[in-house]
């Protein structure tokens, strides 16, 4: 850096993007306070899948044997129909190579993981952000617990429903839902027999499941096709599982007998002209959140934590050091909507044309999408 930070950077949201981001500053000694509203992480206990390039990025940020020591290797994905035939198989093993192995793990266990070693004394949790005033110099956070906090740069990594994101472009700013479903949920079972990633597609929805360890699976189930009328939520859940094989049906109707946990999950969009101000800046899924076609939210937040944490480390100018970031990340993000969308109107082909293309079209989207996410960032 040219000279001393000029202040500390304000980070609102304490999940994957800021506490990436959080690791970041601390490695480079820019003073930092982060803020989180929940007292515990969200969805503790829900897993996320990490591709390569998400891998690659716990590994710059000097975690690489950490997460190879608690997540589970994920090293096939299968793309099967709902009467189980198999549509075509990817071995992420070859594509990624051993490194950059993709592999699931808990949600909590990756938040504890980035958290580890931080100073806790700039960790506020339980507080809310309440409003934000933005100046030529910085911004003023008002703090449920009545605090204001002054900071020369505020970053909103809060989430789909950013405060930050509302409070610096407008209400209505970026937010929208996703194409590829109507409905969706979020669960842990137990693993009836998977042993890689497996999505199985019916002409109504989706069903994923996969493998956290041995004994477990996360799953994620989406209708994309609704026939209408009056049912509960679970009612159309269990409803559309009974077009899927067996042993789906079995861990939805587990799930669905145990509702506490089982996480309704209404899929959400943020799609950005603009991520930065002068002095306030969106990373994450407050910028940029995509639904989960190519799993990479964490990997983004991840990597635009690395990029915003260098652009600083170059200059002491926040404008520019803004400027920066966005020119950097606005064409890897705009790929990943763009792969996004397309395999979020293919999932909603008629079944019969969806089979007939995906085993020629699914493993040149995977190439496509990937191929460009495997150039460190």
């Amino acid at each position: 850096m040219s000279k001393p930070f000029p202040d500390q950077v304000v980070i609102v949201g304490g999940g994957v993007a800021g506490l990436a981001l959080a690791r970041r500053l601390q490695g480079l000694d820019i003073p930092y306070s982060l803020f989180e509203r929940r007292r515990m992480s969200a969805d503790g206990g829900l897993a996320v899948n990490l591709p390569g390039n998400a891998i690659q990025a716990l590994a710059t940020l000097g975690l690489r044997n950490r997460i190879e020591a608690i997540g589970h290797p994920i090293r096939r994905r299968q793309y099967r129909t709902a009467r189980d035939k198999l549509l075509f198989e990817i071995d992420e093993d070859a594509f990624w190579g051993a490194a950059n192995r993709p592999r699931s793990v808990r949600r909590a266990e990756l938040l504890a993981m980035l958290a580890d070693d931080l100073p806790q004394d700039r960790h506020w949790h339980g507080v809310e952000s309440r409003s934000l005033a933005m100046s030529a110099t910085g911004g003023a956070l008002k703090l449920s617990d009545g605090r204001i906090v002054n900071g020369a740069l505020i970053v909103g990594a809060d989430g789909v429903r950013s405060t930050v994101r509302r409070e610096v472009f407008g209400a209505a700013a970026g937010a929208g839902h996703a194409l590829l479903a109507e409905d969706s949920w979020r669960f842990m079972a137990p693993n009836p027999g998977i042993d890689c990633w497996t999505v199985w597609a019916s002409a109504e929805g989706m069903i994923l499941l996969m493998p956290v360890s041995d004994g477990e699976v996360y799953g994620w189930a989406a209708i994309t096709k609704s026939r209408g009328g009056t049912q509960s939520s679970i009612s159309a859940l269990i409803e559309m599982s009974f077009l899927f094989p067996r042993r789906v049906r079995d861990t939805i109707a587990h799930v669905a007998a145990r509702p506490t946990r089982l996480y309704h999950s209404p899929l959400e969009e943020v799609r950005m002209d603009r991520w930065h101000t002068q002095r306030a800046v969106l990373i994450g899924d407050a910028a940029h959140a995509t639904a989960p076609v190519w799993a990479e939210g964490v990997a983004l937040g991840l990597e635009d934590a690395i990029v915003l944490g260098r652009c600083l480390e170059q200059t002491s100018d926040i404008p520019a050091a803004l400027a920066g970031y966005e020119a950097m990340r606005r064409a890897r993000v705009a790929h990943v909507q763009h792969q996004t969308d397309a395999m979020s109107k293919a999932a909603k082909l008629p079944a019969t044309l969806r089979n007939l293309l995906l085993p020629v079209v699914g493993p040149k989207k995977y190439r496509q999408t990937y191929a460009r996410l495997k150039e460190a960032v």
